[in-house]
Parts: structure tokens; C-alpha cells; sequence
């Protein structure tokens, strides 16, 4: 179900179920801002038994994501995983806790840091303005569509992967992170879910038996020769960490795009106000992170029992963090719910927070700023030109198809 301003003040919670892709096609952010005020700590038990608590305030999970002695990302990372075994537990970036985390993040971090970001910003900028020159001048646009190669630029750049191989990757992505979306599901979402892995685990089998033989200078090769702890990663360590990437930059980057178009699309006057003015482009980048709040969710287990707003999470108990909610979180972002590109001191977790802060934030800024600095000069004009529609997930929160009438200066 989905919830809407009138009905927020009276919405029973044991009615909603957040683990359901399809609630998220909706508006969660009216049951969020209840559950902020009403339930901060809020226990959800499926119709098979299993069950998890929600967290919805700013510092809860900030807590949750950022303290690893309390919370541990190695029995799943995403609430689809909940009641799961995850095979890639302490072997992928995101299923680690130090410091073991560690071992496997820092001999990546220069291959993601703020120089390398930068020496890409050209190869990006060409990217940005190709997704561009294919647009139409004037006429209809799918962004929504159209977007979705825009983080291979960066990606298939550190990782070295053909442009020709990009429509896979975008729909092997796309399978993984929202099986049960329509746009994606091959029949049911385990089966969706299990010809994506199988897919990705075997193109990146084929790119590391590649690099084998002719090593480069890029990530993949890098995972090969680095030192983690005590000798070479394995060959299913590297597999796992180079989907884990590849799925982090596809799955999110595009979604902020198209949500902060259609923030700004459904705000005509700041629409013009910015036009003309690309160097409003980092912040409105910052607000886009905090309004869109693309990776939406992130799963995690108490290791220990642990106080949080409302109540205790006993030992073992999985715990959903959810980072849009937190991103509207009245305590820390004055008037949450106003899209607002001049908002200082703007302290979201769009990437996360803690030891799982995203590796590739920095890229994906990049990125992200070329696009609207791009598309502030460019756009003239930009009205809706059809009904969006949200993705069917409770990981992403993004947009499969954003109908626009544009015109545009060549």
C-alpha cells in the first residue's frame, strides 16, 4: 500500500509491509515521517515467520550502518537476503566487517579517490554530453531509459569493460537489483535474481581469466595482484567484489538523475531560477543525494543486544536501515520535505555511512555534476509528458521510466 499526506496521521503500521517491492511504487515517505514521530523503532514479522525492526530516524541509522561491533553486515546486506545464508560473507566488500573490510577496501581506495575521480572528469564530460547529443532537441525523452548508461562511463572506465557489453551489464544490473520489477523479472523474482548472478558471475569469470593473461590498470587487475591480509585475493573474492562495484554504480547512479529531474520538473519557478546556471551544479547534486536517496535500504544483524530509539534489538535480530528516511529526518534537515539546492550543512548518507561508506562516491559525484551541469546549460524548456514510474524495490528507490517534452540548445 502506498500512503498519502491526508492519510499519514491515521495509517495503522501493521497493515504496511516494507519488505513488499511493490509498496515502494508508492510514496513511503508520509509512513516514514510517522514512524519517525510514532515508532522509531518499529518491529515488522512476515507471513513466513521471519521478522525484522525498521529504523527510520537520522542517528539510529547512522548507528546501525556505522558501528560494525554492534550491527554486522556479514548475514546479509540487503533486506532480500533477510532469513538467507550470504554466500559472499566476509569475501565481498559489503558483506565484511573489519577488519577484514578493511584488508579488501584500502589497497582499492586510490583507484576511487578524489585524483582519479578527476582524471576521469574529461572522459566522463565526453560521456555526458554523447547521452545528451542522442537525446532529441526538441521532443519526448525517456530519461529514465537514457540514463541508465551513464555510470558505465566512469565504471566500464575503471574497470576497463567494452562499451559493447554495456546493455548486458545494464540489464543484468537491473535484474539484481529489482527482480521483482516488471521491467526486469524473467518469471519469478528468485528465478530473476538467480540468471542475474549467474550472468554477472560468469562475464566477470571471463574478465578475470582476461586479466590473467594480460593484465592492465584497472580494478580487476588490481583485485588479482593486491595484497589482502595475508596473500592474493581468490578467484571468488575477486568475482564477488567486481559485481559488488559494477552493481553499486548501476543501481544508483541513474535513479538520482531521473529523481532530481522530476524533483525539479515538478518545481517549475526553481527549474528556471537554475537553467542557464551549470554551476549550480554541485549543489544541486548534494540535494538530489539527500531528496532521491537511490540506495534505499540497507539490511543488518545486532550482534549484541543494543539500545536505539524506541527500544532494544536483542542479539541476532536483523535490523532495516532505511537511509531515505533518515534523509528527511526533521532533527537534522530543516523542512525535510522542501527540494532545496541552497540547503547548507546538507549532512545526508546517501552513500551510507561508516566502514560501508561507498567506495565509489566520489566518481559517482563526478558523474553526477557533469550531468546537471550539462543538462543547466543545455535544457530550455522541460515539462512531464507522461506518468513516472517507480521501481518495484525495497533496495533502490529510482524511477524505470521519466516521460519528458524537452527542448534543448544543441
Amino acid at each position: 500500500m502506498s500512503v498519502s499526506n491526508e492519510t499519514a496521521d491515521v495509517v495503522r503500521l501493521a497493515d504496511v509491509n516494507l519488505f513488499d517491492p511493490a509498496f515502494h511504487t508508492g510514496d513511503p515517505h508520509p509512513l516514514w515521517r510517522v514512524m519517525r514521530e510514532r515508532a522509531p523503532l518499529h518491529r515488522q514479522v512476515l507471513a513466513d515467520g521471519r521478522a525484522f525492526w525498521n529504523v527510520t530516524r537520522y542517528h539510529d541509522v547512522g548507528r546501525v550502518l556505522g558501528n560494525h561491533r554492534q550491527f554486522t553486515s556479514e548475514r546479509g546486506s540487503l533486506l532480500s537476503q533477510l532469513g538467507t545464508v550470504d554466500a559472499a560473507a566476509g569475501r565481498m566488500l559489503v558483506s565484511t566487517d573489519p577488519p577484514r573490510h578493511l584488508q579488501l577496501r584500502r589497497p582499492l581506495a586510490s583507484l576511487f579517490a578524489q585524483p582519479a575521480a578527476e582524471a576521469l572528469r574529461g572522459r566522463i564530460r565526453h560521456g555526458v554530453r554523447g547521452l545528451f547529443s542522442a537525446a532529441p532537441v526538441a521532443g519526448s525523452w525517456d530519461l529514465a531509459v537514457d540514463v541508465q548508461q551513464l555510470p558505465l562511463v566512469a565504471a566500464a572506465a575503471v574497470m576497463d569493460l567494452p562499451e559493447s557489453d554495456w546493455p548486458d551489464l545494464i540489464r543484468w544490473t537491473g535484474m539484481a537489483a529489482a527482480p521483482s520489477d516488471p521491467e526486469f523479472s524473467v518469471g519469478s523474482t528468485a528465478a530473476t535474481l538467480a540468471i542475474a548472478h549467474h550472468e554477472l558471475f560468469d562475464y566477470f569469470a571471463g574478465q578475470v581469466r582476461g586479466r590473467r593473461e594480460h593484465p592492465g590498470d584497472d580494478v580487476i587487475s588490481h583485485l588479482l595482484s593486491m595484497q589482502a591480509g595475508d596473500g592474493l585475493l581468490t578467484r571468488e573474492e575477486v568475482i564477488f567484489n567486481c559485481y559488488s562495484i559494477l552493481l553499486g554504480a548501476n543501481a544508483t547512479t541513474p535513479h538520482t538523475v531521473s529523481g532530481t529531474v522530476l524533483a525539479l520538473v515538478e518545481r517549475p519557478g526553481l527549474l528556471s531560477e537554475l537553467t542557464g546556471h551549470p554551476e549550480a551544479a554541485p549543489d544541486l547534486v548534494e540535494e538530489g543525494l539527500r531528496w532521491t536517496s537511490a540506495a534505499s535500504s540497507f539490511l543488518r544483524h545486532a550482534v549484541v543486544d543494543t539500545e536505539l530509539s524506541g527500544g532494544v534489538v536483542r542479539a541476532g535480530e536483523a535490523v532495516a536501515a532505511w537511509v531515505g528516511a533518515a534523509n528527511r529526518d526533521s532533527r537534522i534537515f530543516p523542512d525535510p520535505d522542501r527540494f532545496d539546492p541552497a540547503r547548507r550543512n546538507n549532512r545526508h548518507i546517501a552513500f551510507g555511512h561508516g566502514p560501508h561508506y561507498c567506495l565509489g562516491a566520489t566518481l559517482a559525484r563526478v558523474t553526477l555534476q557533469e550531468f546537471f551541469a550539462e543538462f543547466l546549460e543545455t535544457c530550455v524548456s522541460i515539462q512531464l509528458a507522461g506518468q513516472p514510474r517507480r521501481l518495484a524495490s525495497n533496495f533502490i528507490a529510482g524511477l524505470t521510466h521519466l516521460p519528458l517534452s524537452v527542448r534543448r540548445r544543441a
